[in-house]
């Protein structure tokens, strides 16, 4: 049996599908239909191509870490059968929630999609696993990353997809407060329980330049940090600072390029911006030598600081306009997933090191540690 970071990857993805599907839940009601009529349904007259690709797609990830997540455990005799029914199940789940939702169409033919498209997932996880491409993947963990790394890599594969939805600062993720405020406001309209919510004696004031800097370069060192923590060689340490910043940059740059167009894919780039990622870099270089263990206290520091900064300021008219564009507009099936991965990466990352540091290594763990494998 392997520990493996495809189970708890799984289990995030399906989260996110289940979100995008059900999208718009302030309009739930009963519209007279049987949940599971759409499969009686007659096939749709009209369809495109991108659709078809879209609902094959967006499940392939699905079946692909539920088949490879029960190939590397061990635990069942039937892991791909088992994959498809599970990505089956859900799509099944999600089209007859979607009966309770106006503005969803329940339909077989997605129903059908998805299902096919687990199931491609699925054996592409068994294609390489036989080809013994995941077998080199696990000697090249067992060679970069320390044995209870699942959480960390989890962490870091999902990194430069929360950048995707476009954030007020570059690397601001986690950037909650006013939305939340305003959510909580609906929520207790017209109740006495409004009252009770606590007013501000000075409004969110806008993000001055040297708080950009600080914003940056945090938001560039945090997930350097954690991979530090779980990789005990400087060589490898370092080999890991440069890809995560090649990644960071390329997934901040392409989330510019789908906001604002491909023209104004490098508008981020600007002098704070890269103030503080250069600090970053300083910053990553010297922290080179500090043991596994205080890399991840100083990660719980610096997303604590993180946090506090960015949602000390507002988001301004500019970067709303912009969220429209993604919640309204052609990013609507694909938003949710950006978005929600960009609020929960940071309070994510706060449990993930809390729990770290409250663990106690035992003393093989600590002599594996200080060999440096």
């Amino acid at each position: 049996m392997h520990k493996t970071s495809a189970w708890p990857l799984a289990l995030t993805y399906a989260g996110l599908v289940v979100y995008a599907s059900l999208y718009s839940t302030f309009e739930w009601r009963d519209q007279g239909i049987a949940p599971w009529a759409f499969l009686a349904a007659p096939l749709p007259r009209y369809w495109t191509w991108f659709d078809v690709w879209t609902n094959v797609l967006g499940y392939a990830p699905l079946g692909f870490l539920l088949g490879l997540s029960g190939l590397r455990s061990g635990r069942t005799r039937w892991p791909i059968v088992l994959a498809t029914l599970g990505g089956g199940l859900l799509s099944l789940v999600m089209e007859a929630l979607q009966s309770y939702l106006p503005s969803r169409v329940p339909s077989n033919v997605d129903f059908a999609l998805n299902t096919a498209g687990t199931a491609v997932g699925a054996v592409l996880a068994l294609g390489l696993q036989r080809a013994g491409t995941i077998d080199h993947w696990s000697r090249f963990r067992a060679r970069w990353f320390a044995t209870d790394a699942r959480g960390a890599m989890v962490l870091l594969a999902l990194w430069p997809w929360a950048l995707l939805f476009p954030a007020a600062v570059p690397l601001g993720l986690g950037q909650v407060l006013e939305r939340v405020e305003s959510w909580v406001a609906d929520m207790l309209a017209d109740t006495p329980f409004l009252d009770w919510l606590p007013v501000r004696d000075i409004e969110l004031q806008p993000m001055v330049p040297a708080a950009e800097v600080v914003c940056v370069m945090l938001g560039a060192l945090i997930p350097c940090l954690i991979g530090y923590g779980v990789i005990s060689s400087i060589r490898r340490r370092v080999w890991f600072m440069v890809m995560l910043t090649l990644v960071g940059v390329a997934a901040t740059a392409l989330s510019a390029a789908l906001s604002y167009g491909p023209a104004h894919a490098w508008e981020w780039w600007s002098l704070p911006v890269r103030v503080g990622w250069a600090a970053a870099l300083v910053a990553s270089v010297l922290l080179l030598p500090v043991p596994a263990r205080g890399c991840a206290a100083l990660a719980l520091l610096a997303l604590v600081l993180h946090l506090s900064v960015l949602n000390q300021a507002p988001t301004s008219a500019y970067f709303a306009q912009t969220l429209q564009t993604w919640e309204q507009g052609r990013f609507i099936r694909f938003h949710g997933l950006a978005q929600w991965l960009g609020w929960v990466w940071p309070f994510a990352a706060v449990v993930y090191l809390v729990v770290r540091l409250s663990h106690v290594p035992g003393p093989n763990e600590a002599l594996k540690t200080r060999m440096g494998r």
